[in-house]
């Protein structure tokens, strides 16, 4: 018999498909690495279960312990999941931009979930950073995992996701494009891939309001440059210590409008179901498209389900309130 001791053995070894119709004016192979295949439908769960058994080991983490954290919603899910089978509570920390889907789906799995405003500074202490922070000093036997600066974000990838990739593509992958919210994915990723060949590019993608492609490219933390944004999963309004810029060799904006449009486009045009930053990713590659000669192996990661998502970027009247489809 063939069977799994546990749903976390089901973690990574994820398909790559080629795009078709979405890429037909791209000269270029173009495969996207599927994330949704892992049990919590996220990319997330590969460097939550890695987080996870880090902790273990060096004793953040006990037995009967909460896990706190600050989550758009699919780093906890993944948490949530190994927290299941563990034996621990989780307490999670969103902002309330995020998607009401994803509170849900994290409620579902038992977790406890705090809501925190969207339009304040990281540092203010109303904002989801500062609350799970708070909350983890408050709480007796918890443990912040704090994704965006714990280096078993990026070690997840860099052991597991990277080497998949180039598996996968049997050594000719010739661009990794993939959006950037706590860098993890990029870095570990982007690291692993420039050991193998270096003159692999890394491209990451960004969103307007967030500081990552100026900061990129000129060393400016920027606070002119940040604003709410609508895109959910990329940018951010602070630098994490996961995101190696030093492996990354660009970056490229997409707007909420785009970024929304093309999540629809990829479910009606290649039957793919994925959440709003693989619209912003494939959106972005597509801007991207003149770097590209018809040799090229192009792989772009998607990070999660469309199922986060029906009531908005798959709801048109959500759509049609927001100005982005008439």
């Amino acid at each position: 018999m063939q069977y799994y001791k546990n749903i976390l053995e089901t973690i990574g070894n994820t398909p790559l498909v080629k795009l078709n119709k979405i890429v037909e004016s791209v000269d270029a192979l173009v495969l996207a690495k599927v994330e949704t295949f892992n049990p919590g439908n996220s990319v997330k769960d590969r460097m939550a279960l890695k987080m996870i058994e880090d902790a273990e080991a060096d004793g953040r983490l006990k037995p009967g312990g909460t896990i706190i954290e600050g989550t758009s919603g699919n780093t906890g899910m993944g948490l949530a999941i190994a927290a299941t089978l563990k034996g621990y509570k989780c307490v999670f920390v969103m902002a309330d931009k995020q998607s009401k889907e994803k509170v849900d789906i994290l409620r579902a799995v038992g977790a406890e979930v705090v809501i925190c405003p969207t339009n304040v500074a990281a540092d203010d202490p109303k904002s989801y950073y500062s609350v799970s922070k708070r909350l983890s000093e408050e709480t007796p036997n918890s443990w912040y995992v704090n994704q965006y600066d714990n280096p078993s974000n990026t070690a997840a990838h860099y052991e597991s996701t990277g080497p998949e990739i180039w598996k996968q593509t049997d050594g000719k992958i010739t661009h990794f494009v993939v959006g950037v919210g706590t860098g993890g994915t990029i870095s570990g990723v982007g690291k692993y891939l420039k050991e193998q060949n270096p003159n692999i590019k890394i491209w990451g993608i960004d969103t307007y309001g967030s500081v990552f492609k100026k900061y990129h490219e000129t060393g400016i933390f920027d606070e002119n440059e940040i604003y709410p944004y609508v895109t959910e999963g990329i940018g951010e309004d602070m630098l994490p210590k996961n995101v190696n810029f030093d492996v990354i060799d660009a970056f490229e904006k997409v707007t909420d409008k785009d970024g929304a449009i093309y999540t629809q486009k990829l479910a009606i045009d290649e039957g793919i179901f994925v959440g709003n930053s693989a619209g912003s990713a494939i959106k972005g590659l597509l801007q991207l498209k003149d770097h590209f000669t018809k040799d090229d192996v192009v792989v772009v990661l998607f990070h999660d389900h469309g199922s986060r998502y029906v009531g908005k970027m798959f709801n048109n009247d959500w759509m049609k309130k927001m100005g982005y489809i008439d």
